[in-house]
């Protein structure tokens, strides 16, 4: 949590952090700030003091919003530390010591600015983290229950837009060859799915940011293809769609997945199915408080294997059929954080109280024109609970309310 950041900051010898960036779609920022109209910011947090937050001060209202001291400027805050590094610096006492630096800018902008500090501070030195375990991505391991919350609130959004998707495939007409229509008789494109799913989603303050999973035959044996926009919406095929929105401005993220047949599943594809989903059922009835979440990586591996699948624990080299990824993932301001799944990942990524995470096995065979995955995003509650943070059924085959199975 955010009160862990000055322990984390001991814990790795910094002085000072400094984070820069846009106070939207920048985690690190948004994290301190809040959000909010605030651009290339400069922040300083000196070790066990509160942050001071350098702004434009045409933006000082915005900014203000974080409830953190504020400092305006004439210009965006970056351009000014590059101009007046000496003098912005020194306002906060920093001259000396180790400075952590985070955030998302323009990486030119980055280097002249760390260039002109370097010159002004000699005694100063610069460190960088790595993106998957610096002291950002710690303090948001666990999350407070306002952040639980709008996490929940996202599982709302995402789930009614899944529903609404689910209830427009399922009253398309349906041509002789199996292909779903759209009102004016021409070819339903998955393109065109895509469409109603970022404006369902915007008319209820989310954003598609980095796009979703909506992939049918070959691609949904491709965990992370995004699926083919000219592809056509088909009776039979299995669909992949994982979707993960998150909050307008930059906030948090909801993840989830469904895989849906159209009308009918063929029984390979059924039988797909079953193995995945009765994986995941035994994952969430054997989930304990603090344990490594790569037991469960292991759990899954030895299911799948027992079953004749590839995995990553049973296989060397790149895998591109079976159970090709990881178990889940911990899921905040970033659609991927800690704790991690993975079977080589260290002993202290745990199913601590306060995570929130992803349970999502699935199976793959792109050459057999299939896939599957099943995933839903739960909090580690303080009393040790296990709590889905969004209800939506599993079914597989969705029945096609103007078509008869002939």
């Amino acid at each position: 949590m955010k009160s862990d950041l000055d322990a984390l900051m001991q814990d790795k010898n910094l002085d000072a952090i400094l984070v820069l960036g846009d106070a939207e779609y920048n985690p690190p920022m948004t994290y301190l700030v809040g959000g909010g109209h605030v651009a290339h910011a400069v922040l300083i947090k000196k070790l066990n003091e509160e942050p001071l937050l350098f702004c434009n001060a045409m933006e000082r209202d915005e900014a203000a919003k974080s409830g953190l001291k504020t400092m305006p400027l004439r210009r965006a805050p970056i351009t000014e530390f590059i101009a007046n590094t000496a003098e912005l610096f020194e306002s906060y006492g920093v001259s000396s010591g180790r400075v952590g630096v985070y955030g998302k800018t323009d990486l030119s902008e980055a280097l002249v600015l760390l260039e002109s500090l370097r010159k002004a501070f000699p005694n100063v030195k610069y460190f960088g983290e790595s993106p998957e375990d610096s002291i950002f991505m710690r303090a948001m391991e666990t999350k407070d229950n306002a952040e639980v919350e709008r996490i929940r609130r996202m599982g709302k959004v995402t789930t009614e837009v899944v529903s609404m998707v689910a209830d427009y495939l399922t009253t398309r007409n349906v041509n002789s060859d199996e292909v779903l229509l759209n009102d004016d008789g021409t070819p339903l494109t998955i393109k065109e799915v895509k469409g109603k799913i970022a404006l369902w989603l915007a008319e209820r303050g989310a954003v598609d940011v980095e796009g979703c999973v909506f992939a049918i035959g070959r691609d949904a044996g491709i965990p992370h293809s995004m699926g083919n926009p000219t592809d056509l919406l088909r009776l039979g095929q299995t669909i992949v769609f994982d979707i993960f929105p998150g909050e307008a401005g930059g906030g948090y993220f909801y993840d989830f997945t469904r895989t849906w047949s159209l009308g009918y599943a063929t029984p390979e594809a059924q039988k797909l199915y079953d193995e995945v989903k009765s994986v995941y059922d035994k994952v969430i009835e054997n989930i304990d408080l603090n344990v490594k979440f790569k037991d469960y990586q292991q759990l899954v591996c030895e299911e799948f294997n027992k079953n004749g699948h590839k995995t990553p624990m049973h296989t060397e080299g790149v895998l591109t059929d079976g159970y090709v990824h990881s178990l889940g993932h911990g899921l905040g301001l970033n659609v991927h954080e800690r704790p991690s799944s993975r079977h080589t990942d260290g002993d202290d990524n745990i199913l601590k109280a306060g995570v929130v995470v992803t349970i999502e096995p699935g199976l793959y065979y792109p050459e057999k024109g299939m896939g599957v995955r099943v995933e839903d995003s739960y909090w580690v509650r303080p009393d040790g609970q296990l709590e889905k943070l969004a209800e939506y059924p599993y079914d597989f085959v969705l029945p096609m309310k103007k078509w008869k199975k002939k």
